[in-house]
This record gives structure tokens, sequence and C-alpha cells, in this order.
């Protein structure tokens, strides 16, 4: 804590693990299992509590809240994490919680994210690296969100749901079920409306396997996913095609979404 800045005003647990280099402003509070690693920035009035761990680098705005107890109400106190990773940005009012004992008791998220004002991680998520929550998106408990995921701003995941690598979802989408890697879901109540092409291009994703990807999201379209992905896996080669088949085909409750009729 020696090589710390630490404002006079902040409140600092004397049992807490505070990064060399790490800079802490004017009215936080930071709780004694917190972990800050090396060259952590909370800017001022950031609460940071239980058994959090921030990873280096990562920078913390006004207002945010990470690793208050879970807005769930069978959670009765147990001792459960929240794990932040490295070069995230959390901008003003983000809010992150950690699990509960019923969903393995911890909240992890990536590195290099950008969270925006307002947005909320809720317990026992799987947040992926270099994920974007957009203003006032909101992921619910057990969500899984593979790298790369954009979820636009007043979105809203509902809980158990995966989020494949590389889709977008709109902004002012409710999102109700799982959708495939690199699949672009908006509308009210979201449906699947083709692929993240922009996000594709960005990755550097060929003409070839864009197309592959397009002709695997017609045959799908025309079926059940999971019958048809299986059909289709026996004989696909293409590696973001296989990706998004094993998605498909992986352990989850919830159906998919699809495209719009």
């Amino acid at each position: 804590m020696a090589e710390a800045i630490i404002h006079p005003s902040a409140v600092v647990d004397p049992a807490a693990k505070i990064g060399a280099g790490c800079e802490i402003g004017p009215f936080c509070v930071i709780g004694p299992e917190v972990e800050l690693g090396r060259g952590v920035v909370l800017r001022s009035h950031v609460v940071v509590t239980g058994r959090t761990t921030i990873g280096e680098e990562t920078t913390v705005f006004p207002f945010a809240s990470l690793g208050e107890v879970p807005q769930d109400l069978k959670f009765r106190g147990e001792s459960t994490r929240l794990e932040i990773g490295a070069r995230n940005r959390i901008r003003e009012y983000v809010t992150m919680n950690p699990g509960t004992e019923g969903g393995g008791g911890l909240t992890r998220v990536g590195d290099e994210g950008l969270f925006m004002a307002g947005s909320h991680v809720a317990h026992d998520c799987r947040i992926g690296d270099r994920v974007i929550l957009v203003n006032n998106a909101s992921v619910a408990g057990h969500c899984h969100l593979e790298d790369d995921v954009i979820v636009g701003g007043l979105s809203g995941v509902h809980q158990f749901v995966r989020i494949g690598r590389g889709a977008m979802i709109g902004a002012v989408t409710m999102v109700t079920a799982d959708v495939i890697p690199f699949g672009l879901v908006q509308g009210p109540r979201g449906h699947l409306d083709g692929l993240n092409l922009v996000g594709l291009k960005r990755r550097g994703a060929s003409r070839h396997e864009i197309h592959a990807l397009r002709d695997m999201l017609g045959a799908l379209g025309k079926g059940s996913f999971r019958d048809t992905a299986r059909h289709l896996s026996a004989t696909e080669t293409t590696p973001m095609v296989r990706e998004v088949l094993d998605f498909i085909l992986g352990p989850s409750d919830r159906s998919f979404l699809a495209p719009h009729p």
C-alpha cells in the first residue's frame, strides 16, 4: 500500500490488498477482502467490497459499486466472489455483484471490457474478454457472454442466457433465449436478424467464412436449431461455422433466438 496513491478522504480497510501504483481517489470505500492489482485507478466515490479482486490497470469511474451483495432473495450472506480482469474501463454508476451459493459462488468478468454508465452485471455471470455493455444495459444472473460481445444501450439479457462470441445485441432489446456466435439481434423482443457482419469484418473473417456462416444460418432457419446443427456438424469443416454448431449443441436449457418470420 505504500506505493499506492490514496486520497486522505478515502476509507481503505487495513486488511485490503492494494497493488503497486494504484490510485484511490476521494471518498472511495474499500473493504477488507478486496484485492486491487497493479495500477488500478478508482477515480472517486467508488465502493469496492466483499471478496472482490480487480485486475491490473483497470479504471473505475465515480459512483460505481463493485462486490455488494447479490440482488437475489435466496442469498443468505454466504461467502462468494467477484473477479474482474485486467484493463477494464468501468464507467459511472456501474454495478457488479458476486456469485451465490446456488450459482457456483463466482461472478467472473474478463479483460479489456468497456462497461458504460449505468450497466449491470448480476450474480454468477461469466463475462468474456473485450465485452462492451452500452449505457444502462443489464445482464441478469447466471448468464454467459463470450468474448467480443456487444450489448446495446437500454437492453436486457434474461437470466441463464448464453450469448456466443462476437454477437451483437441492438439497443432497447430484450434477449430471452440463447444467441449464436456472430449473431445480430435486435427488436423490442429480440429476434435473430442475420450476422454481425461489421464485427466479423473487423476480426478479419474471410469472404469464404462469411458465406459459409450465411449458408449455415439459412439452413438453421428451416427447422429445429439443434436437429439441423447435428446434421450440419457431420460434414462441416469451416472453423467459424463449427464454432456456431458446437455452441448450439452445447449444454443449455434455453431455446435459441430465431430469425424473424
